[in-house]
Protein backbone atom coordinates (compact mmCIF):
# COMPACT_ATOMS: atom_id res chain seq x y z
CA UNK A 1 0.00 0.00 0.00
CA UNK A 2 0.91 3.51 -0.49
CA UNK A 3 -0.71 6.39 1.85
CA UNK A 4 -1.41 10.69 0.98
CA UNK A 5 -1.74 12.62 3.65
CA UNK A 6 -4.01 15.85 3.14
CA UNK A 7 -6.46 18.11 4.91
CA UNK A 8 -9.76 17.24 5.18
CA UNK A 9 -11.63 19.27 3.66
CA UNK A 10 -9.39 18.17 0.74
CA UNK A 11 -10.39 15.07 0.96
CA UNK A 12 -14.63 15.98 0.84
CA UNK A 13 -14.08 17.54 -2.30
CA UNK A 14 -12.24 14.62 -3.57
CA UNK A 15 -15.24 12.81 -2.75
CA UNK A 16 -17.94 14.59 -4.32
CA UNK A 17 -15.54 15.14 -7.07
CA UNK A 18 -14.26 11.09 -7.74
CA UNK A 19 -10.75 12.03 -7.86
CA UNK A 20 -8.18 14.28 -6.04
CA UNK A 21 -6.01 16.45 -8.03
CA UNK A 22 -3.41 17.21 -5.25
CA UNK A 23 -2.62 20.10 -2.97
CA UNK A 24 -0.71 23.14 -4.33
CA UNK A 25 2.52 21.72 -4.01
CA UNK A 26 1.81 18.70 -6.12
CA UNK A 27 0.19 20.54 -8.75
CA UNK A 28 3.14 22.75 -8.90
CA UNK A 29 5.46 19.92 -9.11
CA UNK A 30 3.15 18.08 -11.81
CA UNK A 31 2.19 14.94 -9.85
CA UNK A 32 0.32 13.88 -6.51
CA UNK A 33 2.95 12.61 -3.55
CA UNK A 34 2.72 10.03 -2.18
CA UNK A 35 4.47 7.82 0.44
CA UNK A 36 5.34 4.13 1.06
CA UNK A 37 4.99 2.60 4.71
CA UNK A 38 8.30 3.13 5.12
CA UNK A 39 8.37 6.59 4.19
CA UNK A 40 5.11 8.47 5.67
CA UNK A 41 6.25 9.23 8.94
CA UNK A 42 9.04 11.10 8.10
CA UNK A 43 6.81 12.56 5.58
CA UNK A 44 4.37 13.74 8.04
CA UNK A 45 7.31 14.91 9.90
CA UNK A 46 8.56 17.02 7.31
CA UNK A 47 5.91 18.23 5.70
CA UNK A 48 3.08 18.29 7.93
CA UNK A 49 3.83 19.17 11.54
CA UNK A 50 1.69 20.93 13.57
CA UNK A 51 -1.58 21.16 10.88
CA UNK A 52 -4.21 19.72 11.84
CA UNK A 53 -7.73 18.53 10.40
CA UNK A 54 -5.32 15.91 8.42
CA UNK A 55 -7.10 12.44 6.96
CA UNK A 56 -4.64 9.66 5.83
CA UNK A 57 -5.28 7.70 2.86
CA UNK A 58 -4.24 3.97 2.33
CA UNK A 59 -4.46 3.51 -1.32
CA UNK A 60 -4.09 0.86 -3.41
CA UNK A 61 -1.03 1.12 -6.26
CA UNK A 62 -2.64 -1.76 -8.47
CA UNK A 63 -5.85 0.35 -9.39
CA UNK A 64 -3.00 3.35 -10.37
CA UNK A 65 -2.00 1.89 -13.95
CA UNK A 66 0.51 3.37 -15.84
CA UNK A 67 0.24 7.09 -14.21
CA UNK A 68 2.33 5.57 -10.91
CA UNK A 69 5.61 5.87 -11.00
CA UNK A 70 8.57 5.65 -8.48
CA UNK A 71 10.92 8.20 -8.92
CA UNK A 72 14.21 9.25 -6.66
CA UNK A 73 13.64 12.11 -4.31
CA UNK A 74 15.05 13.11 -0.74
CA UNK A 75 18.37 11.35 -0.50
CA UNK A 76 17.99 9.21 -3.53
CA UNK A 77 14.90 7.45 -1.92
CA UNK A 78 12.15 6.47 -4.87
CA UNK A 79 9.41 7.60 -3.82
CA UNK A 80 5.57 7.16 -5.64
CA UNK A 81 4.55 9.73 -7.61
CA UNK A 82 1.41 9.47 -9.66
CA UNK A 83 1.25 11.61 -12.93
CA UNK A 84 -2.61 12.35 -12.95
CA UNK A 85 -5.69 12.87 -10.38
CA UNK A 86 -5.79 10.37 -7.93
CA UNK A 87 -8.98 8.64 -8.23
CA UNK A 88 -11.66 7.62 -5.23
CA UNK A 89 -11.96 4.25 -6.03
CA UNK A 90 -8.09 3.17 -5.82
CA UNK A 91 -8.55 4.74 -2.05
CA UNK A 92 -9.11 1.84 0.11
CA UNK A 93 -9.49 3.97 3.27
CA UNK A 94 -9.18 7.44 4.68
CA UNK A 95 -8.30 7.74 8.09
CA UNK A 96 -8.78 11.15 10.04
CA UNK A 97 -5.62 11.79 12.29
CA UNK A 98 -6.81 12.35 15.96
CA UNK A 99 -6.56 15.74 17.13
CA UNK A 100 -4.14 16.24 20.20
CA UNK A 101 -1.34 13.97 18.47
CA UNK A 102 1.54 15.17 16.58
CA UNK A 103 1.13 14.03 13.15
CA UNK A 104 3.79 12.19 12.98
CA UNK A 105 2.72 9.89 16.01
CA UNK A 106 -0.62 9.88 15.12
CA UNK A 107 0.11 8.27 11.68
CA UNK A 108 2.71 5.76 13.10
CA UNK A 109 0.09 4.37 15.62
CA UNK A 110 -2.08 4.30 12.52
CA UNK A 111 0.21 1.94 10.72
CA UNK A 112 1.01 -0.12 13.64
Amino acid sequence: MIYKLLARAEWAEAEARGWYEGSAVDRQDGFVHLSSGEQVVETAARHFAGQADLVLLTVDPDRLDDALRWEPSRGGLLFPHLYGPLPVNAVLSATPLPAGVSVPEAVAALLG
